[in-house]
């Protein structure tokens, strides 16, 4: 792994750091957090950097709450071509690359976000429904009694559901179930 080679396929070395993602990790959060980075790094002398990525984070926070619009991907794109060539420096140069990456390696994950509203690794917290396995629930109510909300409904004894009108997604339920009988998709 050299600079040569890692520019030849889109990469960068950048200061030398490697992250390593599994397949629980959500790219689209990844291209959030990176541009999160960037922004609140940014030194804010020049207009494509310091508005332009302001910008590009206000749309992937739309995305990650599930409010993107297709539209956003193509916007994207444009306002990346745009810092890149006309910032005044290095970090605004190479701040739209994680965004434009991931659009390009992993599109369906924003599509999944856009489209379907769903984040394949979890992680996205608007964008979980939360479950209980009938199966495996046995009625014990810890669920129920821990929900801030009481979207968690049933009889002792018997499986619970979850009134997704009121879920807050905090994931309390989760957290509380000794049966493992809560889920997220």
């Amino acid at each position: 792994m050299d600079f040569d080679s890692l520019s030849k396929i889109g990469a960068m070395i950048g200061s030398g750091g490697l992250v390593v993602m599994d397949e629980d990790t959500c790219m689209v959060e990844v291209a959030r957090f990176f541009m999160n980075f960037t922004q609140r790094e940014s030194c804010g002398k020049c207009v494509p950097c310091r508005e332009g990525t302001k910008r590009m984070l206000e749309i992937l926070e739309r995305i990650v709450a599930g409010n993107g619009e297709m539209s956003d991907l193509d916007e994207l794109e444009e306002l990346a071509d745009m810092i890149e060539n006309t910032a005044l420096c290095g970090l605004g140069k190479s701040a739209p690359k994680p965004v434009v990456s991931t659009i390009h390696a992993f599109r369906k994950e924003y599509e999944e976000h856009i489209i379907d509203k769903k984040c394949r690794a979890g992680v996205c917290s608007n964008l979980r429904v939360f479950k209980i396995d009938p199966e495996k629930c046995k009625g014990c109510s810890k669920c129920a009694k821990n929900c801030p909300v009481n979207a968690i409904t049933g009889k002792i004894k018997s499986p619970f559901t979850i009134d997704h009108s009121k879920c807050i997604k905090c994931g309390s339920c989760i957290d509380n179930c000794p049966f493992g009988a809560v889920y997220t998709e």
